[in-house]
C-alpha cells in the first residue's frame, strides 16, 4: 500500500493562506505557524498529518501534496472543501 506523510495549515480564507506564505517565505517555522494558525486539529501535532493512505485524502489535496518534494512546501494555497491548505511534504 502507497503511502505518503505530510503536514498542513488549514485556513478558513485565502487571503489567511496567503498571509502565512509570505511570512514562510521570510524564515517563519512551518511548525509555529501551524501551531498558531491551523483551525484542525492537528495544529497540536504542529500540522503533522502522520501517514496518508494513497487515494484516502481529498483528491485536490493529494495531488499538491505529491506533486512536493519531501521538505517542500506548497507556493500557493490548496482549496479544498475543508479550506485553504497549506502543505509541507514530510515523507
Amino acid at each position: 500500500m502507497k503511502s505518503y506523510r505530510v503536514a498542513h495549515i488549514l485556513l478558513t480564507h485565502k487571503y489567511e493562506a496567503e498571509d502565512l506564505l509570505k511570512k514562510l517565505k521570510e524564515g517563519k517555522s512551518f511548525s509555529e505557524l501551524a501551531l498558531k494558525n491551523s483551525i484542525c486539529s492537528s495544529s497540536q501535532m504542529a500540522g503533522d498529518l502522520g501517514t496518508l493512505i494513497l487515494g484516502k485524502a481529498d483528491a485536490d489535496f493529494e495531488e499538491a501534496a505529491l506533486s512536493l518534494q519531501i521538505g517542500e512546501t506548497s507556493k500557493i494555497p490548496v482549496k479544498t472543501r475543508f479550506g485553504y491548505h497549506l502543505i509541507k511534504r514530510l515523507a
